[in-house]
């Protein structure tokens, strides 16, 4: 998997194409939480629940699908007021991408077992051609280390960068239409 770190900056990234007065805080937390909420499912390790089954880790959390219902669910909890508006269709799509976002960084590691991308429909794990992001151990106490610091400069490279540069060009361009 990335590290936290690697998908909120897909985050915030993500959140620079979404234009309007809905940018806060509060818009930004909730993306970052969005992009690193599949990984909760690395609690059913402590359940005996096997890597490959539906709950297992990178299953069911990690696909398109849960991607999308989460981010209907984050802004009918948080912007409920407008669920039903053209203004709710961009916050659940800004926070659909996000949750989705994680398993696709997740798919460029170079560890696991793959991405249930269409679970429930296909529990098969697939990663992406480019593998170049290198994945983070699982568990705070494995990441302060060399591990931790060979997964940081990767993903400052393969995340980080290209982040940046979506985000440049995106306020250049809207910086011009004003």
């Amino acid at each position: 998997m990335a590290s936290v770190f690697g998908h909120a900056i897909s985050a915030m990234a993500i959140g620079s194409l979404f234009r309007n007065r809905t940018q806060k805080l509060k818009f930004f937390f909730l993306g970052i939480l969005c992009s690193i909420f599949p990984d909760a499912d690395v609690i059913g390790f402590s359940f005996g629940i096997d890597y490959g089954s539906f709950w297992g880790h990178r299953g069911f959390t990690h696909s398109i699908l849960f991607g999308v219902l989460f981010g209907i669910f984050v802004t009918s909890i948080f912007y409920s007021t407008y669920l039903k508006s053209r203004k709710g269709f961009f916050l659940a799509s800004y926070f659909s991408l996000c949750t989705i976002s994680h398993g696709i960084l997740d798919a460029m590691t170079t560890g696991g077992r793959g991405i249930a991308f269409f679970s429930p429909f296909d529990n098969e794990r697939y990663f992406l051609p480019w593998r170049m992001i290198k994945v983070s151990p699982i568990g705070i106490e494995n990441f302060f280390g060399k591990w931790g610091i060979q997964v940081l400069q990767s993903e400052m490279i393969y995340i980080g960068i290209p982040s940046l540069v979506v985000m440049v060009i995106w306020y250049l361009f809207y910086r011009q239409k004003k």
